[in-house]
């Protein structure tokens, strides 16, 4: 496999609440004290996440990420996102080169900083095929051939959820990233799933990956899970591939116990995309909430994504935005504040560039002088 090591080479060691609060204090200075927030386990995670989805599949893009996230941690974010399928695993590759730049560099410790990564769709590797016919030799040589899961396990062209398909790219997550330990494993975009089956096939094939994903647990080689999603928990019950997350909840619970490890959700919200807020989109206990209001009723953390829109929100803001953050500067910043001023744990934006990581951390308050 490209880009693996032996697993003696990967760092070892994973987030806890002793490290992160140590490098959470060695930004006292920098930050008010609500720029860190904690989770259930007492690990703390700042409230803007650096994310990884954007950029062409190349080498220069590479060395911009490695930088840029470098960068982040000298300057107190301790939350990277990825996924195995963002530009073709080469933004997993990259924060893997980041994490070995910032621990030789001493700008944080292993447990210090929280690695999130996704599984789902079906990577490509280094850079998309020309042809659908390539496509097509590059799955059975990949992944039929080799016994990792069979086309009847795909959908949509090229998703999967099958025990043996995640257990796969767990492997090829943590020799991308380098590391023995991904902090939190998302079943990406599993509403793929829903709107491809039935409802009771759509229920045991959640099943089969949550026992799958405990099973890593166990061995070590994740800490906890969730569900990173687009649509899923944002569109009304009705529609296809809506997921509820009491019920997502629930089937943890029926397989593994209520020990489970499934932690997290990840979803859009923004100023443009804000259902998660203010919709009725989830039932708890048979009432009609939203989805940061399920979340905060069954434990589940939420991380927010696509803070900026893919840069969209950036620019061209009401004034009235501007008048409600007068600290402000840009309207990238107010669109960040305003995900940040919400309940959930952590804003994730796309950072390529060192303009753009000094202008998203104005988006933080400072903190006040003594």
């Amino acid at each position: 496999m490209k880009g693996s090591s032996d697993s003696s080479e990967l760092i070892a060691g994973h987030a806890t609440p002793a490290g992160t609060r140590r490098f959470a204090k060695r930004f006292a200075s920098t930050y008010s004290p609500e720029f860190y927030r904690q989770l259930a386990d007492g690990v703390s995670v700042s409230s803007i996440g650096m994310g990884t989805y954007l950029g062409d599949c190349d080498d220069a893009e590479d060395a911009r990420y490695v930088t840029v996230l470098s960068a982040g941690v000298e300057r107190g974010i301790n939350l990277v996102d990825t996924a195995i399928n963002y530009r073709c695993q080469r933004s997993e590759r990259a924060v893997g080169r980041a994490l070995q730049k910032i621990l030789g560099d001493g700008l944080a410790r292993r447990d210090e900083l929280l690695v999130a990564t996704k599984g789902g769709y079906i990577p490509l590797d280094r850079e998309p095929p020309t042809t659908r016919e390539l496509y097509d030799s590059y799955l059975r040589s990949e992944y039929f051939d080799r016994g990792i899961m069979t086309p009847s396990d795909v959908v949509n062209g090229g998703h999967s959820i099958a025990p043996t398909f995640i257990a796969n790219q767990i492997d090829r997550s943590l020799h991308n990233l380098g590391v023995a330990t991904i902090d939190i494993y998302y079943l990406h975009n599993p509403e793929q799933q829903c709107s491809a089956l039935d409802a009771s096939k759509f229920r045991a094939r959640l099943a089969e990956a949550f026992r799958e994903l405990e099973s890593h647990v166990e061995r070590g080689t994740i800490r906890s899970y969730g569900c990173a999603t687009w649509n899923g928990f944002r569109q009304p019950a009705e529609a296809p591939g809506h997921l509820n997350l009491e019920e997502i909840v629930g089937i943890a619970h029926e397989t593994v116990g209520p020990s489970h490890h499934l932690r997290f959700v990840q979803l859009p919200i923004n100023l443009a995309m804000s259902e998660g807020v203010r919709s009725p989109t989830q039932t708890v206990g048979g009432k009609k909430v939203s989805l940061l209001e399920a979340a905060a009723e069954l434990g589940v953390a939420v991380v927010a994504s696509a803070s900026l829109m893919q840069s969209q929100l950036s620019r061209g803001l009401p004034t009235a935005l501007a008048n409600a953050f007068p600290s402000l500067h840009t309207d990238a910043q107010r669109a960040i504040a305003f995900v940040r001023s919400l309940p959930l744990t952590s804003a994730l934006v796309g950072m390529r560039s060192m303009n753009h990581l000094t202008e998203n951390l104005g988006a933080a308050a400072p903190a006040i002088a003594s």
